[in-house]
């Protein structure tokens, strides 16, 4: 029997196999083509998207514009024209979109092949924003352009209050100053930025400002010696500036555990409330009763018991409340002025003082630190009848009013912040509150600031809770603060009507306080 041959189907095998596989590159080549002139198709349409906003009531309106060569910024500056008519606006809101539409039909060059028949989805930015200047009548299918820098400064300088804080410059229209309303400081302010943005830095810059341009007195609670140096100033600075600067600050007083003579940072017994005295000496009125008695006792005359005392005294309590004032080292602490005159406390009502920074990081414990710190809002907040426009700046606040006090010394400044930050204004008690992080801080003293000064927040849930306590700076704003540089800041409130994006400018007076060298990174 003949053998059979397999050679003539493999070959019609094969020829078959090699049409397919040309069709199919022919398939894909031209999909290749028809995705190519869809592409094109889609991005001239989304180029020739116009820049049009609506408004419905001539205050915020929305609008469109293509993603292609976008100009537009969030909470940058822009001008609104419709004919003649010319408004003056900002970017409060800016975002992706995905607008599907158009059906087209895009056919193949090629002949016999499949034309593409397909949805195109464009995409498109749309956003919000205010007028900030015009006439409040509506308005439809305007153009919208971004502001140039001189259309921009012309609107601060219409914009310009009587007292304005030069702080640095806008940073969306850079050259172009951003001032500050002085006049926003009878608010409570919040500035907040994690460590590495500049807050420390900028805060100084706000300082400078104010002591050159009102009559503003300040009272600085300084827990890391940052404005110990507040007074001097710096190397290189504008002739005419220091001058202006150093009399400013000539009635500046600095109290630090390190000077000597009446700026000594002090303390005496009896300025200090019942309370804190009992805190301090952990007393209970009911638990410790005829201690808290003696102790009661010893405030009418102003001092802490002595061993004289307990041995000239047949008091019951005496001898239980010396052992305790000694058990506790509180006898021992640097910060009584026994007999040295004066007191910090006396000094912050001393009308020749501008102002006084309480160093309290020149202090060598954090219960020194607590202490004068609760002294100081007590005694400001027991005198706030004088009526004496104060600005109490708190550094570091969640030292000084945290979340969740550790000791009833610093549970009772928290107290006495959260009174101030209440009801404080309407005795001329403003405050400046400032940290790294806001959650740690009392929310009871951060609710109450009408002013944000926001610099770069890296945690997800601080930028959340700074959204929900400030609800009236436009969220998408807050939401940069991660992306924040050095130096730069997002400011709303009384300083601010309309929120602005900043960059500090330069400080005046030299920074107290230091960093640590790195010299470890070098293996030095």
């Amino acid at each position: 029997m003949p053998a059979l041959s397999t050679r003539a189907p493999a070959r019609a095998t094969l020829a078959v196999m090699t049409a397919a596989g040309i069709e199919q590159r022919d398939d894909a080549d031209a999909i290749a083509r028809g995705l190519e002139r869809f592409r094109a198709v889609r991005r001239s349409l989304e180029e020739a998207v116009l820049p049009l906003a609506t408004s419905l009531d001539g205050r915020r309106f929305t609008f469109q514009a293509s993603l292609h060569g976008l100009e537009l910024q969030l909470g940058g500056y822009v001008v609104i024209e419709q004919g003649e008519r010319s408004e003056f606006g900002q970017v409060l809101d800016l975002s992706l979109e995905h607008a599907s539409g158009t059906e087209l039909d895009l056919p193949s060059d090629d002949p016999g092949s499949l034309g593409l028949k397909t949805g195109v989805t464009l995409r498109l930015a749309r956003g919000e924003g205010a007028v900030i200047e015009g006439d409040g009548a509506p308005f439809h299918d305007a153009i919208l352009r971004p502001a140039t820098a001189e259309e921009v400064r012309a609107w601060t300088g219409r914009l310009r209050r009587k007292a304005v804080l030069d702080v640095g410059e806008l940073a969306l229209a850079p050259g172009v100053p951003c001032g500050l309303d002085a006049g926003g400081f009878d608010r409570h302010t919040f500035l907040c930025g994690q460590s590495g943005s500049g807050k420390t830095y900028s805060l100084g810059v706000v300082l400078e400002r104010l002591l050159l341009s009102t009559g503003l007195r300040i009272i600085v609670l300084d827990p890391n010696s940052d404005f110990a140096r507040i007074a001097s100033v710096r190397d290189g600075t504008d002739p005419a500036t220091a001058d202006a600067y150093r009399a400013a600050t000539a009635s500046i007083a600095v109290h630090s555990a390190q000077a000597t003579g009446e700026h000594r940072l002090r303390i005496r017994l009896g300025e200090i409330g019942a309370a804190t005295q009992a805190a301090l000496l952990r007393l209970d009125p009911i638990a410790d009763a005829d201690e808290h008695a003696e102790l009661t006792r010893l405030l009418e005359e102003g001092r802490m018991p002595t061993a004289e005392d307990v041995e000239a005294s047949d008091r019951p309590g005496a001898r239980a409340l010396q052992q305790r004032a000694h058990n506790l080292g509180i006898t021992e602490l640097g910060v009584w002025a026994r007999e040295q005159p004066g007191s910090t406390l006396a000094a912050l009502h001393d009308e020749s003082n501008r102002g006084v920074v309480v160093d309290l990081g020149s202090l060598p414990t954090p219960e020194e630190q607590s202490l004068v710190a609760e002294a100081v809002l007590g005694e400001l907040w027991r005198r706030r009848e004088e009526r004496r426009p104060v600005l109490l700046v708190i550094d570091e606040a969640h030292n000084v009013c945290p979340a969740a006090p550790e000791n009833p010394i610093l549970a009772l400044a928290t107290e006495h912040a959260v009174r101030i930050a209440a009801e404080g204004r309407k005795f001329g008690l403003y405050m400046l509150v400032s940290t790294q992080r806001p959650q740690k801080v009392h929310e009871n003293v951060i609710t109450q600031c009408d002013n944000l000064l926001l610099m770069r927040l890296n945690s997800a849930a601080d930028a959340r809770f700074a959204q929900s306590v400030f609800s009236f700076v436009p969220p998408r704003l807050v939401d940069q603060a991660p992306a924040f540089r050095l130096g730069e800041a997002l400011v709303a409130g009384k300083l601010s009507p309309n929120p602005s994006l900043l960059r500090f400018g330069s400080r005046i007076s030299e920074e107290g306080g230091s960093d640590i060298p790195a010299t470890w990174a070098g293996g030095g």
